[in-house]
This record gives structure tokens, C-alpha cells and sequence, in this order.
């Protein structure tokens, strides 16, 4: 028999709740540990989901022989040290988007992965959800010619928040692009690659984040255009365009539960409603990956997060949108 895959989590925030609940409705592994600053806090997360094993610290965790993979469920800032910890540890890790703040980040991260041979993957549930796999099986195929045009945005209002929430904050990596501009530069990149130039514009809230920003990403005949933003919300269907038909994501696109082909004028659904929330997916990846003894994904890989990392970071160069800590670190 089998023996099921321990998960482990640290951090214990409304994102660890969705993780738990769909690891529930995934065959192959169990949720055994899980930790907080607050013992109190872990205690009732586990009362919640019937977890045998709390801890008061993240290292104790990192250091439990009751724990096989972790979850990283904390702020971007604490994604890069946090996921060494456990990797030095021997564990395997799935860290919550982005996977670093920085492009540095993501290579030490890597890098500590290779050095340990554990599995490493960034929690970009989004590659896994059926209907962006679907669109990007059919712009492979040819469905809708060669595609000249993405379009993708998410936004909500959030400016209500208190200052010090991590959206807010600066010096926790805050704003709407590491949190979900991601999403749209992820789609993009998805399905054309990466770009050979890139405009951006931003504009800031009071506290120094960036609330809203614009992004041209240009590749050899086709443009993307994406955006991003906490001062207003958007409708959040994806569009892409090619020379023979359309293909729209319903919104809210990074978790759709379908999509549309449009061909000769002719528009129809299709339905592909997720299991759970729809973490179940990327968890069941990273199942597939430990059973066979890889390393990373070949669906989300190391490649891809780094990748990734360059084009946050490169919009933000755009904008002039470094974080303070970023700033000290250039200064020493």
C-alpha cells in the first residue's frame, strides 16, 4: 500500500483554509501539521480540519518527522526564507505565488532545491485550472489561428483596507502587481511566451504601494494587454484573439469554470467547473511529481517561476516600483 503524502502548512491565513479544504478532496495525501506565531491560532486550524500535529513555531514544523512537502502560506516577504528553511530540512515545498519578491529570490530558492534534491514548486494554481488548460491546448492546436491578441486583467477594491494589511504595505511587498497582476502576466506568458518589450504604467496609493497598473507586453505580431489593480474592480473575463476565432475565459478567468469559442460568428460554451476551490489540481501535481521522483513540474517549472519573477520585476522597473527593502539591500 501507498503510504499518503504529509502535508505540512505554515501560516495560517484565509488562503491556508481554501488549501485545506480542497487537500481534503484529493486522494493521496493528508494534512498531518500545520504552524503559527499563535499556538492558539494552530490549535484551532487543526481542531478545524482534524490535524494530529500543531506547532508554535514554523522551524518546528520544518524540523517534524510527521512532514513530507509544505505548504507556504505566509506574506511574499517571508516566501524566500521561510522555503529554504524547509528545503535545508529536507522537505518538499509548494510556495504560495509570488514564489519570490525578486528574480534573486526565486534562483536562491532554486538553487537551495537542487542543493537538497527536494521538490520545489510555485503555487500558481491558475496553470492547472481545466479551462486555461483547455485555452492553451487550443491556441497549440491551431484552434483560433495564430493568436494577436490577450487581453487579462483582475481587480478589486481594497483601499479600505487598514494600511498595515500586506496590500497596503510596502515593506511586505504590497500593491496589486505581485499579488494579482500576476494572474494576467502569468496568461500572457502562458500563451505567447516572453515578451520583446514591455510599457507599463502605475499609479500610487498613499502608503507607497502601487494600486493600479497598465501593461503592454509586444511579441513578433500580437500584443498583450493586462492590468492590475486594488482602487476599482474589473470584470475579469480573459480574452484571446487569433486570425480564426476568439477564446474567452469566464471571469473570474484565473479560476474560471468554463470558457467560450467564438469561430465565423458563432459563440458557445463550455462548461468545466473545478473540483473544489480548484487547488485541487496543483496539489495533485505536485502528488504526481513526488510519486514519479521529480523535482520540479514540467507543467510549472523552475524556468517558469524564474521567468515570471523577470517580468513582475521588470514591470515594476517600469514604474519605478522598488520596495523598501530592496532599497537598503542596494544601499549596503
Amino acid at each position: 500500500m501507498v503510504q499518503e503524502i504529509r502535508w505540512g502548512i505554515v501560516g495560517l491565513g484565509s488562503i491556508a483554509h481554501t488549501f485545506a479544504k480542497d487537500l481534503a478532496l484529493v486522494t493521496g495525501g493528508t494534512l498531518t501539521a500545520v504552524a503559527s506565531r499563535s499556538l492558539e491560532k494552530a490549535k484551532a486550524f487543526a481542531g478545524e480540519y482534524g490535524v494530529a500535529h500543531t506547532f508554535d513555531t514554523y522551524d518546528a514544523l520544518f524540523e517534524s518527522k510527521e512532514v513530507d512537502v509544505v505548504y507556504i502560506a505566509t506574506p511574499h516577504t517571508s516566501h524566500e526564507a521561510l522555503s529554504i528553511r524547509a528545503m535545508e530540512n529536507g522537505k518538499h515545498v509548494l510556495c504560495e505565488k509570488p514564489m519570490g519578491v525578486n528574480p534573486d529570490q526565486v534562483a536562491r530558492m532554486i538553487a537551495v532545491a537542487e542543493k537538497n534534491k527536494v521538490f520545489l514548486m510555485e503555487a500558481l494554481w491558475s496553470r492547472f485550472n481545466p479551462s486555461i488548460r483547455k485555452a492553451k491546448q487550443l491556441v497549440e492546436s491551431g484552434e483560433i489561428g495564430s493568436v494577436g491578441f490577450v487581453h487579462a486583467d483582475f481587480a478589486f477594491y481594497a483601499l479600505n483596507r487598514d494600511p498595515d494589511n500586506r496590500l497596503l504595505n510596502p515593506d511586505l511587498a504590497g500593491g496589486s502587481l505581485l499579488d494579482i497582476g500576476i494572474y494576467p502576466i502569468f496568461l500572457s506568458y502562458l500563451l505567447l511566451g516572453m515578451p520583446k518589450n514591455i510599457q507599463a504604467s502605475s499609479h500610487l496609493y498613499k502608503t507607497g504601494v502601487e494600486m493600479q497598473t497598465s501593461m503592454i507586453f509586444d511579441y513578433e505580431g500580437a500584443q498583450a494587454i493586462l492590468y492590475s489593480g486594488l482602487n476599482s474592480k474589473s470584470e475579469m473575463k480573459a480574452e484571446i484573439s487569433g486570425s480564426e476565432g476568439s477564446i474567452f475565459l469566464s471571469p473570474r478567468w484565473h479560476e474560471a469554470q468554463g470558457y467560450s469559442i467564438e469561430k465565423e460568428g458563432e459563440l458557445v460554451d463550455y462548461n468545466l467547473p473545478t473540483k473544489g476551490k480548484g487547488y485541487t489540481y496543483e496539489i495533485e501535481e505536485v502528488h504526481s511529481c513526488l510519486a514519479s521522483g521529480k523535482v520540479q513540474s514540467s507543467m510549472w517549472s523552475h524556468r517558469n517561476s524564474v521567468d515570471l519573477a523577470r517580468l513582475l520585476y521588470e514591470v515594476r522597473q517600469k514604474s519605478n516600483i522598488i520596495f523598501p527593502f530592496e532599497q537598503q539591500k542596494e544601499g549596503v
